[in-house]
């Protein structure tokens, strides 16, 4: 028999904050990781080395045309057994996260840098600024301008593929779905109740999003 979601909630309301706090904090994790990696990843395929444009689009293709949970168990179970290496399933699972969010976020960034006008970079050159000065001073911030929006999206969607790493129990949200569902053998009043916290999360975000977008158009 179907039991009520809310009454489900107000008695394990412990495990599903828990479970939503540990998806944001994960999904932080990965985004700020994915970004400082990406950023790398993104000068080195606008880069005038060939060999560094080679391998960071060959990295990008890989990681972008393979399953994220594939690349999950890789780092989860193929590296630590082929290499011998002694990785915690946790660890593991957030630089697989983060490897794949970077090769989106890299393109992101390389687009913005590249829909900043020329004349922008030009007009910095003719002033005496050198190529990495023009980049840090002049590109960048307006890249920034660009990007936002779109990676504020992709932190949206991190929120709801960290569900894939409840396969390995790291405490997100679904991991308490399959406690719940475990232990107390309730199997679509948690989904219920797991589905409205993922809404409500990435709704308000979304409308945060659409904001700043709205806060940039007018400001050009």
């Amino acid at each position: 028999m179907l039991q009520n979601p809310i009454l489900i909630f107000e008695r394990f309301s412990h495990l599903f904050i828990s479970g939503l706090l540990m998806t944001i904090q994960i999904s932080f994790i990965t985004i700020l990781g994915g970004t400082i990696l990406g950023s790398v990843i993104a000068l080195c395929k606008m880069s005038k080395i060939k060999p560094l444009r080679f391998i960071a689009t060959a990295y990008m293709e890989v990681i972008r045309c393979t399953p994220l949970l594939l690349q999950i168990y890789i780092f989860a179970f193929g590296l630590p057994l082929t290499l011998g290496l002694d990785i915690p399933e946790r660890e593991a699972i957030l630089i697989a996260l983060i490897l794949n969010s970077s090769a989106y976020v890299a393109e992101l960034i390389r687009s913005g840098i590249q829909a900043v006008d020329k004349g922008q970079t030009e007009a910095a050159r003719s002033l005496g600024l050198g190529s990495v000065q023009t980049m840090i001073r002049v590109v960048i911030p307006q890249a920034v301008k660009n990007i936002l929006p779109t990676l504020g999206s992709e932190f949206i969607m991190l929120i709801k593929e960290t569900s894939l790493a409840s396969i390995f129990f790291v405490g997100d949200l679904m991991t308490m779905v399959m406690r719940l569902r475990g232990s107390h053998f309730l199997v679509l009043e948690p989904l219920l109740v797991a589905g409205a916290l993922y809404f409500v999360v990435c709704f308000t975000l979304s409308k945060v999003v659409a904001a700043y977008e709205r806060r940039l158009a007018a400001s050009d």
